[in-house]
């Protein structure tokens, strides 16, 4: 899990593994591992080991040092910030240039504030043409965060 500051990668991962939500705000310092067995649709299982990176708009050496070994990432942006979308394709780059390519899934996240949405339909409409997937979330109410987990498992299997 990478993103900005504040962009819900904690309430997504806590969401997934534990079915939670709190409207609390916490940062996360460094890291926090958290493991989940998902079942996929052909029956077989795939364990997570969820990596929920500290929150940054760059990718530091102790960041990097993270992501050795990832199989695949959930690239978090918040859809009521704008400049967390442009962060987003900045480390999706800085990621790719420590790691190789991934499979990687964007997530739109905090959906339930679609009032204060402030994402370019354009520039995801673009995305996707170049074949990204890209997946809008909500922590709060659960929206697609189950799906996005299965989404990239599908990806990395």
């Amino acid at each position: 899990m990478i993103g900005d500051f504040s962009v819900g990668k904690t309430s997504l991962v806590a969401k997934f593994v534990r079915q939670t939500f709190s409207d609390k705000y916490l940062t996360t310092v460094g890291v926090k591992i958290d493991t989940k067995l998902l079942k996929l649709p052909d029956g077989n299982q795939v364990k997570f080991i969820l990596w929920d990176i500290a929150g940054s708009d760059s990718l530091t050496t102790t960041t990097a040092s993270y992501l050795r070994g990832a199989a695949g990432f959930l690239l978090v942006v918040d859809g009521t910030r704008l400049p967390t979308w442009n962060s987003a394709l900045n480390l999706r780059l800085a990621v790719e240039k420590q790691i190789g390519s991934k499979p990687f899934i964007i997530l739109l996240n905090k959906a339930d504030l679609q009032e204060q949405w402030e994402m370019n339909e354009q520039a995801i409409e673009e995305k996707t043409k170049q074949g990204w997937k890209l997946l809008t979330t909500s922590a709060k109410n659960g929206m697609n965060v189950e799906q996005a987990f299965l989404e990239l498992a599908l990806l990395m299997t």
